[in-house]
């Protein structure tokens, strides 16, 4: 058995990246985005020192010291021209978060970009699919230049390094 105790976390999910690979080609698994969600999580609130919601609340995720509350979705991207479609969001016209916070991970779940994105700016842009119930949002690079949106990619980067 190996001690997986010191190994650092960013190492950690490089390994898990190589074991999904192996299971994929043993046709054990299908999917390899298992921890991307969590990971996301523990980014953004490691870098702006968020409050984590748990696991069950279903609209925000995070909640800032000033109360505003923060839907986080991540994409790990397993090619470069991989799709940047977060996660479905659920209840939009509701107002469920005042911020979308949302990063893009790189196939080895490195830190690409990241963003945070007003309500404003993400309602209008969603696209609702009837199938799922649920508004669709393309993390596109043309997102960092609209108005309100803060580039995070450093803060994440930041962040990472000391995970």
């Amino acid at each position: 058995m190996i001690d997986l105790t010191t190994i650092p976390v960013p190492a950690l999910l490089e390994l898990h990246v190589d074991l999904l690979a192996e299971l994929r080609r043993r046709e054990v698994v299908r999917s390899a985005n298992n921890p991307t969600g969590d990971y996301g999580e523990l980014l953004f609130s490691r870098a702006f020192g968020w409050t984590l919601n748990n696991n069950s609340s279903a609209d925000a995720d995070a909640v800032d010291g000033e109360g505003l509350r923060y839907q986080i979705k991540c994409r790990r991207l397993g090619t470069p021209r991989g799709s940047r479609q977060l996660g479905f969001i659920r209840r939009l016209p509701e107002r469920p978060f005042d911020r979308l916070a949302a990063v893009l991970l790189d196939d080895r779940f490195r830190v690409l970009r990241g963003a945070i994105i007003p309500y404003e700016v993400v309602e209008p842009r969603a696209a609702y699919v009837d199938s799922v119930k649920a508004w669709k949002f393309m993390l596109r690079d043309s997102v960092w230049e609209l108005p309100g949106v803060i580039d995070a990619t450093a803060a994440l980067r930041a962040a990472e390094q000391l995970i």
